[in-house]
């Protein structure tokens, strides 16, 4: 067994512990070591070909098929050459958080289909599952058995004893944080960080830590090349402490990541931290022992600030901040998820008027705002529950097709501007819009931007003229297509923030082996801007630049190909 597993169980656990544990361990890799075939196509690190679509299983639907299987056929004819990589929300049985409180990690949700269905999707495609593996749903084997006081199950989950002063607790959303569960020993107050169906896993057990890495294991087995560590930083409970970022979850971060450079080396794990941005980016550790890629949360609420006031400065010059500390490390950039607009991300970066400014106009366009309690009693905006489309528009206004459309594109072309992956939510490539009338029968706000389409209706609007979704899909892919032919856009390229103009996001982005350097602009105001550029040609209209004055229309997008120097 390497070192550096040994250490990491030793700082987890103390060193008797980790002396038992570790055996236990190497048989668990002795008995995946033959399963785990080494694909060398799929173990090269990240290129500026790589982007990643996020969709749940059943986004697409038709009838007398399995949604996983008819994603995979809607895949084979819509995302070859636009996206490498798909990545399918939790598939998992569940009870709640529309696939989020997962009650068998190891089986797939017979609604969808099976595990045939999802290596289809897989076909041609790299896969990205979810882990979630903070927390289990009360319905779950493990919890259950807890209830039931089985050996090793009571010890799978935080039990606190009432009236224990948990103040310093981080919390992320308004609901409480312990919840009653009756035992034959009588009742305990588990711990529940997001709600009473999810319970939260004790990694202070390492059977706990054993039967985790089992999971992940058996989703490379399965086919996943990348794996989404959801909701992560709040994996270890420290009473006292903020129980969020603690040295022990890095640590566990650190030994999952040391295990799969053991057995399963390609195999890419995604952090997801919806928190401000220093903390984020402690999760690629130092570039190379922890995440390889990290979800870029600040860039969603700057990009739609910047839109809403025609002014791209403040992320300017938070974009002028994101170095990576090694070239195995880079951002999952996204803009739209299944998850609404996180704006702790910018506090901090975006002043509290300019983020009730934010959460005003979402409300003003038929969103909502999901609020949190603070210590003081005292409410804040923590998520804006809006179709990133639709928070583009104008509040009280009948928009064209054309100017949402490239408005939005505008707005995309940021992201895939950018140093990293690009993540590009279902509804944002395919030009949905909200679903007001889902938010009504579940009653969650969330709901607003999960809507599950009929393949028919999806395909026909694409194959319309003019039409939303048209325009929108035929405009990413043509983006995505310029992107993936130029290697200025590879992930660990270089990256200038440029400040030629408030009204331009500009970045100029150059090939790691400097064999390529593209000008992108980005105009996030409904005015024209003229700057001066270098001669070159606009990857995007094949149209030429002599060099001096250039014009970017209104929500206009501009990469120019540069001439050596």
């Amino acid at each position: 067994m390497n070192d550096m597993i040994r250490n990491h169980l030793t700082f987890l656990y103390g060193a008797e512990t980790a002396a038992d544990v570790l055996p236990r361990l190497e048989a668990l890799l002795t008995r995946y070591r033959g399963k785990l075939a080494f694909d060398h196509d799929k173990a090269a690190f990240f290129d500026e070909r790589d982007a990643v679509l996020i969709t749940y299983g059943d986004m697409v639907q038709a009838e007398g098929q399995a949604p996983l299987a008819t994603l995979a056929a809607f895949a084979q004819r819509t995302l070859s050459g636009v996206v490498s990589t798909i990545h399918v929300l939790p598939f998992y049985p569940y009870t709640s958080d529309d696939g989020f409180s997962v009650v068998d990690y190891l089986a797939v949700n017979p609604a969808l289909g099976d595990w045939d269905d999802v290596a289809r999707v897989g076909n041609g495609f790299r896969l990205m599952f979810d882990a979630v593996i903070n927390h289990i749903s009360a319905e779950s084997a493990w919890f259950q058995a807890f209830l039931r006081g089985e050996a090793p199950y009571t010890d799978y989950f935080t039990v606190v004893e009432p009236g224990t002063d948990l103040s310093a607790v981080f919390r992320p959303r308004t609901l409480p944080l312990l919840t009653p569960a009756e035992t034959p020993s009588g009742t305990k107050y588990v711990w529940t960080t997001f709600s009473a169906d999810q319970i939260d896993l004790n990694y202070a057990s390492p059977d706990v830590m054993l039967a985790i890495i089992d999971v992940l294991l058996s989703y490379v087995a399965h086919g996943a090349d990348l794996i989404r560590l959801d909701a992560i930083g709040f994996m270890w409970k420290e009473i006292g402490t903020s129980c969020i970022h603690l040295p022990q979850a890095h640590a566990a971060i650190q030994l999952i990541r040391a295990v799969l450079d053991v057995v399963a080396p390609a195999t890419i794990l995604v952090t997801e931290t919806n928190v401000p941005h220093r903390d984020n980016i402690s999760y690629f550790g130092n570039g190379t022992n922890e995440a390889q890629m990290v979800y870029n949360f600040t860039l969603p609420p700057l990009t739609l600030h910047s839109f809403h006031t025609g002014d791209a400065t403040v992320l300017s010059r938070w974009a002028a901040t994101l170095d990576t500390p090694s070239d195995r490390a880079t951002y999952f950039n996204f803009l739209a998820s299944h998850d609404g607009i996180g704006v702790t991300p910018a506090r901090g970066l975006l002043s509290s008027s300019e983020i009730d400014a934010l959460a005003q106009r979402v409300q003003a366009l038929g969103g909502f705002v999901s609020f949190k309690t603070n210590s003081d009693g005292s409410q804040s905006a923590y998520e804006l529950n809006i179709n990133y489309l639709d928070a583009l528009g104008r509040p009280g206004e009948q928009v064209s097709a054309d100017y949402l459309a490239r408005r939005f594109l505008a707005a995309q072309a940021v992201m895939l501007a950018l140093r990293g992956v690009p993540g590009i939510y279902f509804h944002s490539l395919f030009g949905s819009q909200g679903w007001p009338e889902g938010v009504a029968e579940t009653g969650r706000a969330r709901t607003i931007n999960r809507e599950k389409l009929r393949l028919a209706q999806i395909e026909a609007a694409l194959a319309t003229a003019g039409s939303l979704r048209q325009r929108v899909y035929d405009g990413f892919c043509r983006l995505l297509r310029a992107r993936s032919a130029d290697r200025a856009f590879h992930p660990n390229g270089g990256q200038r923030i440029l400040t030629l103009d408030p009204a331009l996001f500009a970045v100029e982005r150059s090939a790691p082996d400097g064999s390529s350097r593209v000008l992108c602009l980005q105009n996030v105001s409904d005015e024209a801007v003229i700057v001066s550029a270098e001669s070159g040609t606009d990857l995007l209209s094949n149209r030429h630049h002599m060099g001096g004055k250039l014009s970017v229309p209104p929500y206009g997008i501009v990469w120019l190909k540069l001439p050596l120097t």
